[in-house]
């Protein structure tokens, strides 16, 4: 389950099918029973109207929370920016060679953070977040030496800007694992079928209309799966912030 939240057209192609049987055994039942009276046709519109609100109330909710993750990662990779973007001028404050040196290991972070964002290769991943921690360690270890050394107001703004960058990237971490509770997801499919087995259930006769409702639930599935998936869904956040940033630091 783990894995099949991160393709969004594999939730959308299976919710439909569960969906659209759903509806069928609804229908099923219905025929194979005896015709609802006046009264229980009542009782069941009441159940069944009930459902569907509730249903659209939580599909809602879920949505909402994934639109908040979505625009949690896009916060955090502008604050991932302007991190780097700050501790590489505030590295001018260093001495020179200490200067150069970070700078440049400045560079080289961030266009690992560029390809953290853009790739979608499980191994090619593994392997930028090892080169990141080494990287953060031997960027940690310059700005370190250099205060050390000297510990002057103007060494501390720069351990100060370090520790922002280093910060910026636990946090962005974080906020790609903060995903929809799989508890949330299967919430919204039991209800989802239930919903599907009353409409085949209070419908008068099968019809091509039993598709109208899970074709819709499935759909809103999808959205929501994309849209909580930083890696596997078609909309996805873009490290234009970063890129920008590299951009401009190339003929420095």
């Amino acid at each position: 389950m783990i894995d099949m939240v991160d393709y969004p057209l594999l939730i959308f192609a299976l919710s439909f099918i569960a969906f659209y049987l759903s509806a069928l055994v609804g229908g099923y039942v219905r025929k194979r029973g005896q015709p609802l009276g006046d009264d229980e046709r009542r009782d069941v519109d009441v159940v069944q109207t009930a459902s569907l609100t509730l249903l659209g109330l939580l599909i809602g909710f879920t949505f909402s929370m994934a639109l908040t993750r979505y625009d949690q990662r896009k916060g955090y990779e502008e604050a991932e920016a302007n991190a780097i973007g700050t501790e590489y001028v505030r590295a001018e404050l260093l001495p020179a060679a200490d200067t150069a040196r970070v700078q440049e290991l400045l560079k080289k972070y961030l266009d690992l953070r560029v390809l953290f964002y853009t790739t979608r290769d499980g191994q090619q991943l593994q392997q930028i977040n090892t080169n990141t921690r080494q990287l953060q360690d031997e960027l940690w270890s310059a700005v370190q030496a250099s205060a050390a050394a000297q510990p002057t107001p103007m060494n501390a703004l720069a351990i100060s800007g370090m520790n922002d960058v280093l910060n910026s990237q636990g946090y962005t971490q974080a906020a790609w694992w903060n995903r929809i509770p799989l508890e949330a997801w299967g919430l919204l499919v039991a209800i989802a079928i239930g919903c599907n087995l009353l409409i085949g259930y209070s419908a008068h006769r099968t019809s091509i209309l039993f598709i109208v409702l899970p074709l819709a639930v499935s759909l809103s599935f999808f959205l929501i799966a994309d849209i909580d998936s930083p890696r596997g869904g078609l909309i996805r956040v873009q490290p234009q912030n970063l890129i920008n940033l590299a951009q401009s630091l190339q003929g420095h």
